[in-house]
């Protein structure tokens, strides 16, 4: 459902003139007089998102913050202040309201020190659902350089910051947003297009070339893979580049970049966190090359009903 209600929304919403960018990407961007406002949003719901009973409190609200701040790394802002909204169960058989929310509350404040933003504001709940937590973070870009999902060009690479699959293993808990990605990289390289990787690898860059009008051809040999998706390779059916291109919440980013900006990029991140997996191509969709061919590739990830 998520997607077709995206698109539904994006074209239903108002527009107006101080809504730089509005429904469809990583963040929202509000025009401001010396720089654009970026503003994200994510919920999480217990029995979807995680189970409070086998996942600590702790490391699900530092989670709640870095979804949000990976959102603000793939659009280049630098983050300024958090807003917690908590509905909390009054009917919870092993803890009470208020421990389960003091609980989320100082995670959230843990996480937001660790990257120097603020807990500006929010509010709380209790109620006979669920636990649901949803943070609002709110970030800027200098002189209007925001990237966005939507200037990748045929003949850019496709590049990741880091190996993918195997996030169940625990990384989609304990992962940092690239906030270090974007701080060397903004203003000092042209990137065409950026977004993280949430849903899959395939999902995503698929998403990626919607956006842009354009299409991928992946080079599935060089995918980056964890460790954790070649584990789970030996029980799963699944193939190790599978994993990679489907677990999700890898929370890498994915970028657009112009071959010839390639050097300048391994440069300012090193080559670890440069990695070329593909280009983009006019020929729209997702392809992946194998044996000498170019090939269909289905895309594979994370849905939202």
């Amino acid at each position: 459902m998520e997607q077709s209600f995206v698109a539904w929304a994006k074209m239903r919403a108002r527009n107006l003139p101080q809504v730089k960018l509005g429904i469809g990407d990583d963040a929202a961007i509000l025009q401001a007089e010396q720089e654009d406002v970026v503003i994200t949003c994510d919920t999480m719901m217990e029995g979807v998102h995680f189970r409070s009973d086998i996942t600590e409190l702790r490391r699900i609200g530092r989670k709640l913050v870095h979804i949000n701040l990976s959102d603000l790394a793939a659009m280049a802002a630098i983050p300024k202040a958090l807003f917690l909204s908590l509905c909390v169960p009054n009917n919870s058989p092993n803890r009470a309201a208020d421990v389960i929310a003091a609980e989320i509350f100082e995670a959230v404040c843990q996480a937001a020190e660790e990257h120097q933003v603020a807990v500006a504001g929010g509010d709380t709940n209790c109620w006979g659902g669920p636990l649901v937590l949803s943070l609002t973070a709110v970030g800027y870009t200098e002189g209007g350089l925001a990237w966005t999902r939507s200037g990748a060009r045929p003949d850019d690479l496709v590049v990741v910051t880091g190996p993918l699959g195997g996030s169940i293993s625990g990384k989609h808990l304990d992962f940092q947003p690239r906030l270090d990605v974007a701080e060397a990289l903004r203003g000092k390289l042209e990137v065409h297009a950026c977004m993280d990787i949430s849903d899959g690898l395939s999902t995503d860059l698929l998403r990626m070339c919607d956006a842009s009008n354009c299409g991928a051809i992946l080079d599935l040999s060089k995918v980056p893979i964890t460790e954790a998706a070649q584990q789970l390779a030996n029980t799963s059916g699944r193939t190790p580049v599978e994993h990679a291109l489907g677990d999700g919440e890898d929370f890498e980013l994915l970028l657009a970049i112009s071959p010839d900006d390639y050097p300048r990029m391994v440069d300012l991140l090193g080559p670890q966190q440069a990695i070329v997996c593909g280009e983009f191509t006019s020929r729209t969709g997702l392809w992946m090359r194998e044996g000498g061919k170019i090939l269909q590739l289905a895309a594979s990830g994370f849905v939202h009903r």
